[in-house]
């Protein structure tokens, strides 16, 4: 018996932040790939017809993604939209648990009434992935558990990469450890092809990475170079109230073909 494949997309809207954007997946020409691109890819080697749009923007918050992107992304009328928000927010100081639950929620059901098939997912334990980031831990945990409450509310699909392993192998994140690496963008991807059934598509990218074993002179020199890299730069960004995200724009606002 053949397997049986999912529905088909003709038109395919990406709304989010760095993640989504494709930050830490460089495409070779000064710009970046991503797992929505990748995404995009495996889509339309079974639909070719596909056009794809990605409005995510380096830094955005929840309500920044709805306030820029959720009309414009309407406009454009998706039957298909990954909906990937949240991880901005609580890496913030100030996180207003309800105002991001509600922010994802208004993009949920705008996307949703207009009978466009919504798709987001939970996140990894990032205490895992970067040592500073421990003390969020729960907060991500809080936060995924309200992702899967909210999906299943307003019948959006979730895929939950929080109990997989390789998503916090390092491996699957860039140098920075805020983005993810090619490989990670590339399971993600895989991820969502396989959630929705897209033609070829299997549950290897659940399989553990191999594992990374250092010295301590070795994870002490990784975490000093990490430091002075990436964290007092954020920190720099954060006291003086800019993001990594100001002056850009969206990097394909329109809906193009996704082959050639």
């Amino acid at each position: 018996m053949a397997p049986t494949r999912g529905p088909s997309f003709a038109r395919y809207v990406a709304l989010g932040d760095s993640q989504t954007e494709g930050i830490g997946d460089p495409d070779g020409n000064g710009g970046y790939h991503g797992w929505a691109d990748r995404f995009a890819g495996l889509l339309a080697a079974a639909d070719p017809g596909l056009r794809y749009a990605n409005l995510a923007v380096r830094g955005r918050r929840a309500a920044e993604i709805r306030a820029e992107q959720l009309a414009p992304a309407l406009a454009l009328k998706p039957d298909l939209a990954t909906v990937v928000a949240g991880m901005n927010d609580v890496i913030r100081p100030r996180f207003d648990r309800d105002a991001l639950l509600a922010d994802i929620e208004a993009m949920f059901t705008a996307l949703t009434a207009i009978d466009t098939t919504v798709v987001t997912f939970t996140f990894p334990d990032i205490g895992a992935v970067a040592p500073f980031a421990r003390p969020l831990s729960a907060r991500v945990r809080t936060l995924n558990a309200d992702l899967r409450a909210l999906a299943a509310r307003n019948g959006v699909t979730l895929v939950d990469f929080e109990p997989v392993v390789a998503a916090t192998h390092p491996a699957a994140w860039d140098e920075d450890r805020l983005h993810l690496s090619p490989i990670g963008h590339d399971i993600v991807a895989r991820a969502l092809a396989t959630t929705l059934a897209v033609p070829g598509a299997d549950n290897t990218w659940r399989e553990p990475l191999p594992p990374v074993s250092r010295s301590r002179t070795e994870t002490v020199t990784t975490e000093f170079r990490w430091t002075v890299r990436y964290l007092a730069p954020w920190i720099g960004r954060r006291l003086r109230g800019a993001s990594s995200g100001d002056s850009q724009e969206a990097k394909r606002p329109e809906l193009l073909p996704v082959l050639a």
